[in-house]
């Protein structure tokens, strides 16, 4: 097996498995950049996968290859829904971060595995019909040696999630509200005597975390599962967290770092595919993402900054 052909299976399934990190860690970033710690990433995700699935099998017969597209957005509003409850603990009533986060991923498990047993009987969602699906991306396709390795067999979300990704670090660094965002996340006193209301600020950075942490679970959902099961979302949310963290709280260093662990993902699945990797036990392949994970945190966490109030709780008038 050549180089070029080991490229055209590596690459359009990295950016596969990479595209519901980059929107969940896009989401960790709003909400850790205004100062609350979103451990309930994984929990968002659950919602999204959970919402997406279920809006996907009860409308497609209506609304046909147009659904995947509105699932996601339904995971959207879902996903924002949910996490008003961690804003509404960590912000209002001043709970500790990491438990209210905690919360939300037991919450959102225990949550959606009772409705399905409830709507379906079983444990388990049906498969979708409509799904995203491999396309061929027109005109850029026929670009020499780029064009097959990135623009064929590949799929719409894999570049919607590079799309939001620079948009997202627009926003965040070029635009008075991000601007206004990272004050709070930064010295909440100051952004407060300048007067930003602090409050209102941290619940928009936790509720724009929880629509894109949303759209990651939908994405993730109708793109690879197929479905929704206890298993759907196992530890992806907590690998968004890991790329927000390696890539420095910032949108273009995360989404770099969701391309790595979306490769370990791929690998653990097309590994068996690839001549230098056949030869090792699929367990160990299954397992490399999470080691990859680890590793990277532990040999990068202590070089990297959060912002400075993250975590922390504010108190208006407070000294």
């Amino acid at each position: 097996m050549s180089l070029m052909e080991i490229l055209i299976i590596v690459v359009p399934s990295t950016l596969l498995w990479a595209a519901p990190l980059v929107f969940t860690a896009l989401g960790g970033i709003f909400s850790e950049r205004s100062g609350v710690v979103n451990i309930g990433l994984e929990g968002l995700m659950v919602i999204g996968a959970f919402t997406a699935i279920v809006f996907n099998l009860t409308f497609v017969d209506t609304f046909g290859s147009l659904t995947p597209w509105l699932a996601i957005l339904v995971a959207m509003v879902a996903g924002a829904i949910f996490s008003l409850l961690h804003a509404v603990a960590a912000i209002t009533f001043r709970a500790d971060h990491t438990v209210s986060g905690v919360a939300i991923n037991l919450l959102a498990t225990g949550l959606t595995l009772f409705l399905v047993k409830l709507i379906y009987d079983k444990g388990e969602t049906d498969i979708i019909s409509e799904g995203f699906n491999k396309i061929d991306i027109p005109v850029l396709k026929d670009i020499p040696i780029i064009g097959e390795i990135f623009f064929q067999n590949t799929y719409w979300t894999s570049f919607l999630a590079i799309i939001v990704a620079i948009i997202v670090w627009y926003v965040v660094f070029k635009t008075p509200f991000g601007l206004r965002l990272r004050s709070v996340g930064e010295h909440p006193m100051a952004a407060d005597t300048m007067g930003i209301n602090v409050t209102k600020m941290r619940y928009l950075g936790v509720i724009i975390s929880g629509a894109l942490g949303g759209i990651g679970g939908g994405v993730y959902a109708q793109s690879i599962t197929s479905n929704f099961s206890h298993s759907t979302i196992s530890g992806q949310g907590f690998m968004a967290i890991a790329a927000m963290i390696f890539g420095k709280w910032h949108p273009l260093g995360a989404m770099g770092a969701a391309i790595f662990f979306g490769f370990a993902q791929s690998i653990s699945i097309i590994g068996s595919s690839l001549p230098f990797l056949k030869e090792i036990p699929n367990v160990y392949l299954l397992i490399a993402p999470y080691v990859l994970t680890v590793l990277a945190l532990t040999g990068f966490i202590g070089r990297a900054d959060a912002p400075k109030a993250s975590g922390t709780h504010y108190i208006k008038g407070s000294r």
